[in-house]
């Protein structure tokens, strides 16, 4: 077995669940960039992105144009997302009448309190990426990838014994 320590983590020459038991340590999940590293990415660069786009669109149309045109992006998808909202909230409430679990709903809400930050935020980058994600089908397809992440898809079993196998179930009334 050849394990192989350096700076960026373990590299294994063969992946095998039996040699990660044998000696070298596997974690569930490495990713190759850190998720704090990305954010740190997104927040230093979204708001030199939009001060660079803000300048070059009010050098293009003017200042006062630009602001107008800032506000009036900020007004028309805050009333958007107050009828997204709405109707996702509407959705929510059928699911749990029909004794179903509304999971995909509640990641849409998620998804648009994102969304309302982002297009609170005074810039077109993100007014164009909450735009987006007030198109129902955009965030429902975000919304499934989500969910399809968080969601366990294996069998698991316990010194070859017992298995645990994840699902969903509905109960029926016979009346």
């Amino acid at each position: 077995m050849s394990c192989r320590h350096n700076s960026i983590g373990i590299r294994y020459s063969k992946p095998s669940i039996l040699r990660a038991i044998e000696g070298c340590r596997l974690t569930a999940r490495d990713p190759k960039v850190p998720p704090f590293f990305v954010l740190f990415v997104l927040l230093l660069s979204v708001p030199l992105i939009e001060i660079f786009v803000l300048i070059e669109v009010g050098r293009s149309i003017g200042t006062s144009t630009t602001v107008a045109l800032v506000v009036l992006t900020a007004v028309i998808g805050a009333w958007l997302l107050r009828w997204q909202g709405l109707h996702t909230l509407s959705r929510v409430q059928a699911a749990v009448n029909r004794r179903e679990l509304p999971a995909i709903e509640l990641i849409e809400g998620l998804i648009l309190i994102v969304t309302g930050v982002l297009l609170l935020t005074p810039g077109f980058l993100t007014d164009a990426i909450g735009f987006a994600c007030l198109l129902p089908a955009v965030r429902r397809g975000f919304a499934m990838r989500l969910a399809n992440r968080f969601i366990v898809q294996q069998v698991r079993t316990h010194n070859g014994g017992d298995r645990t196998i994840e699902g969903e179930y509905r109960i029926e009334d016979d009346r």
